[in-house]
């Protein structure tokens, strides 16, 4: 019989540049720049779990350098399933194919999971759950005997598991593993597998003992201390994931009470990313990204075949694509901070068509802050002449720089003057004023339709690329956080009839499928997105309305840590603005009053 090698189930950590060349850090966005997905492996992994005085610990094995992906990782036994696990399905205890394939969502062929995670944790850690033919458990000191005598032969192909059940006549333990996890191998990796994940109490008095080559080390960790990196050990991907779920149960029992009750279990796939500003032009190593990073959609927008030149974090100076033959171009200025994030976005928009680039005009949404610097990134970033700036609203980190680079373009400046001083860009002066409602034809692929936003800003627009269908949101909606509405220029009831506005049209004729914000990555989803603000909204002034029931008549600062308990207490003097601008709103609504600095509920 032909050798079968056992495999890791899924991407363990960041990609060794020289085993997986990367393609340039910011190619353009094509679909021809990246080679052939490797095929998806089916592939399952064993996690067992045992109590000790100290709580519950796991299982976990150190692979050997096979100069692969996953060479020295700490692991889970699993391996990729093999084609004579099917031949052990008679041999299975309290489970059949059939009800097998259902759990999985397959034809066909799903209790072969099951049997191999079974299979390979017996090859690399000779435990083995099963049961004699009188339901009994086997000897462990018999089974340490076959475990010698039948390991090796079994990661060779030369026994097989049904073999070994039909000689003692056991069956396997099958009913005891429990799914809980379903990873896929990013897109671009040279081994892909596609790995279900299982649960089950180690056997009573079996010794776990690695098998010395596919396995070099053993650990029984408690969850948390495997995710702290005690005794050299290091997880990452999937292994980290699962750590970090189970890390909270008090015992074994537990845990499994918790797998039994998992619903239906979706698969979680990584993609390729840069980490770290590692070089000039921002790239950096190439890593997994878990679908709950920021960085996610956009990486499966601007990458969607894994050819690696996406990036995983905002680089301050650095184009990023955002559209086919780069239309749309991200520069982020160097102003990262608690009320800016990484930074805030300027946008350059390509208003030519397929000719040279350099023949083309070029659009700018918010050049940003009065950064030289910035400038300077946005003007080496145009690959042509730079004819229009437009801004979202004033605020002093998005729209000073339009006079230096209107000085150095002699571009055309659009947008709308500030209606209050605070905090604003009190010089801007647009050539052309805006009011909402226009529809700016700047070339054949550049026609943007300007949309008034009052709430965060009273002069506040987004701007929607028709052929993109992308909307420009500069402050109205930011990535991975809510904005300040800081009165009087700031209005929370014209800041949630905008977000209903723009929600309302997402799907219509004048819609648009992505939102690029002022801070942060792309956001997909517009209309999940609008409505998730929209809810935040609702709730924190229902909780302004509850607060002020429990304890009646009080100023702003007693509400404060109450309704934003779950804000940091140094971001509290953002928060009160916001808190402001809610009580304005329940004002406007009659539902409560001020009175020498205190809010009380209206009868």
């Amino acid at each position: 019989m032909q050798r079968r090698r056992s495999g890791d189930c899924a991407f363990a950590g960041p990609v060794e540049e020289s085993r997986s060349p990367p393609a340039p850090p910011l190619a353009p966005m094509t679909r021809s720049d990246a080679p052939t997905p490797a095929p998806l492996r089916p592939s399952a992994t064993l996690l067992l779990a045992r109590d000790t005085e100290a709580g519950p610990q796991l299982l976990m094995l150190r692979r050997a350098d096979r100069g692969d992906q996953n060479s020295h990782a700490w692991v889970f036994p699993g391996g990729l399933l093999d084609a004579a696990d099917r031949a052990a399905h008679p041999h299975c205890a309290g489970l059949d194919d059939v009800a097998a394939s259902e759990r999985l969502g397959l034809a066909a062929g799903g209790l072969d999971h099951w049997v191999a995670a079974l299979r390979e944790c017996f090859e690399e850690a000779g435990l083995l759950l099963a049961v004699e033919a009188d339901g009994g458990e086997p000897d462990p000191g018999e089974l340490a005997v076959l475990a010698d005598d039948w390991r090796l032969a079994l990661q060779r192909g030369e026994r097989t598991l049904a073999q070994l059940c039909e000689a003692l006549g056991w069956r396997l333990a099958v009913d005891r593993l429990h799914w809980i996890a379903h990873w896929v191998t990013p897109l671009g990796m040279p081994k892909r597998f596609d790995a279900r994940f299982f649960l089950a109490r180690a056997p009573q008095g079996q010794e776990a003992r690695h098998d010395g080559s596919e396995m070099v080390d053993l650990r029984w960790l408690g969850a948390a201390e495997a995710l702290s990196g005690a005794a050299g050990v290091q997880v990452t991907g999937p292994a980290r994931s699962l750590l970090d779920q189970l890390a909270g149960f008090a015992d074994v029992a537990e845990m499994l009470a918790w797998a039994g009750q998992l619903g239906p279990i979706s698969p979680i796939q990584p993609r390729l990313g840069r980490l770290g500003p590692l070089d000039p032009q921002g790239g950096g190593r190439l890593a997994p990204i878990p679908p709950q990073h920021p960085a996610y959609p956009e990486i499966g927008r601007i990458d969607p075949q894994g050819a690696g030149h996406a990036l995983a974090h905002i680089a301050p100076g650095v184009a990023v694509p955002l559209s086919p033959d780069r239309r749309v171009l991200r520069v982020t200025a160097p102003n990262g901070s608690v009320m800016t994030g990484p930074g805030t976005n300027s946008y350059l928009l390509r208003s030519g068509g397929r000719g040279p680039a350099d023949e083309a005009g070029w659009a700018v949404i918010d050049p940003g802050p009065d950064d030289p610097a910035h400038v300077q990134s946005l003007l080496a970033a145009a690959p042509g002449p730079i004819r229009w700036i437009l801004v979202t609203h004033t605020h002093i980190d998005h729209s000073p720089a339009a006079r230096a680079l209107q000085a150095a373009t002699g571009a055309q400046v659009l947008g709308q003057r500030p209606a209050h001083p605070e905090w604003q860009d009190t010089a801007f002066a647009p050539d052309r004023p805006l009011a909402g409602g226009e529809l700016l034809e700047l070339g054949p692929e550049l026609t943007l339709e300007v949309i008034h936003t009052p709430g965060h800003a009273a002069n506040h627009l987004c701007y929607r690329h028709v052929q993109e269908r992308l909307l420009f949101t500069g402050d109205h909606v930011m990535q991975g956080s809510t904005v300040v509405i800081n009165p009087p220029d700031g209005d929370m009831a014209a800041y949630l009839a905008s977000l209903r506005a723009l929600a309302d049209r997402v799907e219509g004729p004048q819609g648009f499928e992505w939102i690029a914000p002022g801070h942060g990555f792309l956001i997909p989803q517009p209309a999940r997105a609008l409505e998730l603000l929209i809810r935040h909204r609702r709730r924190r002034e229902a909780a302004t309305l509850a607060a002020l029931i429990r304890l009646g008549s009080s100023p702003l600062e007693a509400l404060l840590p109450v309704v934003y308990h779950d804000v940091p207490p140094q971001r509290h003097p953002v928060a009160a603005r916001s808190l402001r601008a809610h009580l304005l709103h329940l004002q406007g609504q009659l539902r409560v009053a001020e009175a020498q600095g205190r809010w009380h509920v209206l009868p």
